[in-house]
């Protein structure tokens, strides 16, 4: 499987529109394609910085007549790239983002790291990107 790539990462949504503004007007991504199975009653809304073809997204679902989930203790947190930790989270918050931990070094090292929380409660890692392939090492 060397030659696979991730190609999304699907949440559960319990208000469709709702995230697909804090997404789009919040986070900076666009809205790729928006997809309706009425048979099956489900949506599925894709964004991302970029076109499916150039890097992963993040696929939206939403199950008609579900307004939440049980979050479980098992996920951990979506990792975005950033040029400016610090400008970003400032614009998060002037869109109305909840920035759960500011911007700053992680805890014993150097990386640059923020964290924003979506309107469902999945977590979204802001690292800066000159740091953002090394880990989070000092």
């Amino acid at each position: 499987m060397a030659n696979g790539r991730v190609l999304h990462t699907m949440l559960r949504v319990g208000d469709l529109d709702k995230s697909i503004e804090f997404y789009t007007d919040v986070m900076g991504m666009k809205l790729l394609r928006k997809n309706e199975n009425a048979a099956y009653e489900y949506t599925l809304a894709f964004v991302g910085f970029g076109d499916e073809s150039e890097g992963a997204v993040i696929e939206l679902t939403y199950n008609w007549g579900t307004s939440e989930y049980d979050m479980g203790n098992a996920f951990g947190h979506i990792a975005i790239g950033v040029d400016d930790i610090y400008s970003t989270c400032d614009a998060i918050k002037a869109a109305g983002g909840n920035v759960t931990r500011e911007p700053g070094p992680v805890k014993g090292g150097t990386t640059e790291i923020a964290f924003v929380k979506d309107p469902d409660g999945y977590m979204i890692e802001l690292i800066q990107n000159k740091q953002a392939t090394a880990g989070l090492e000092g």
